[in-house]
């Protein structure tokens, strides 16, 4: 294959690309982001101040908005409508709470057929897995990393040490980068 061939084949790809890619129009999407993360969030103020007008403590109110919303997410994943409004609203529902409740519950939904073991047991995390794995990990490094440091008396030279493990990665990102370009 010559370079005009090539040359034209890219071309034709380019157009096709430029056919089959969605255009979104980011602020209509970013409205519908807002609209929608507000009417849950307003939905779980009107339930904190309900447990508020029932004189609950402050945690016990924080605790039934958290339940509510997620039982209420549950509920509509169930019934296929919480997809629909993510769809709709984009981050606005995938990014509080009940976002997360329903990664955790449509892959439960979908894999019942599949048993008990094979199918909710092992497919209820496939989305929410790496995202508790991973808080899990971050939280686990950041609360050893300061214990380590006082143990080993090295609180002195702790910023120099973070500083130097940041800039070889920034240093080995950059490499990286040089390499694939």
């Amino acid at each position: 294959m010559d370079k005009t061939q090539k040359m034209k084949q890219e071309k034709q790809y380019e157009t096709y690309v430029k056919q089959k890619t969605p255009v979104h129009n980011v602020w209509m999407n970013m409205g519908k982001a807002f609209v929608t993360g507000g009417i849950i969030c307003t939905a779980g103020q009107l339930i904190y101040n309900y447990c508020k007008l029932r004189d609950f403590s402050k945690d016990a109110c924080s605790g039934w908005t958290s339940l509510l919303l997620i039982l209420l997410s549950i509920i509509l994943t169930g019934m296929n409508v919480y997809p629909k409004i993510a769809k709709w609203g984009g981050a606005g529902a995938l990014v509080p709470i009940t976002g997360f409740a329903n990664s955790v519950a449509a892959p439960a939904i979908e894999y019942k057929k599949e048993g008990q073991v094979f199918g909710i047991g092992c497919k209820i995390f496939t989305i929410a897995g790496p995202v508790i794995l991973y808080g899990i990990f971050t939280t686990w490094v950041l609360n050893v990393f300061p214990i380590f440091i006082r143990r080993l008396k090295i609180v002195r030279y702790s910023v120099a040490f973070i500083l130097s493990m940041a800039l070889g990665r920034g240093l080995g990102a950059f490499i990286y980068l040089l390499k694939r370009w």
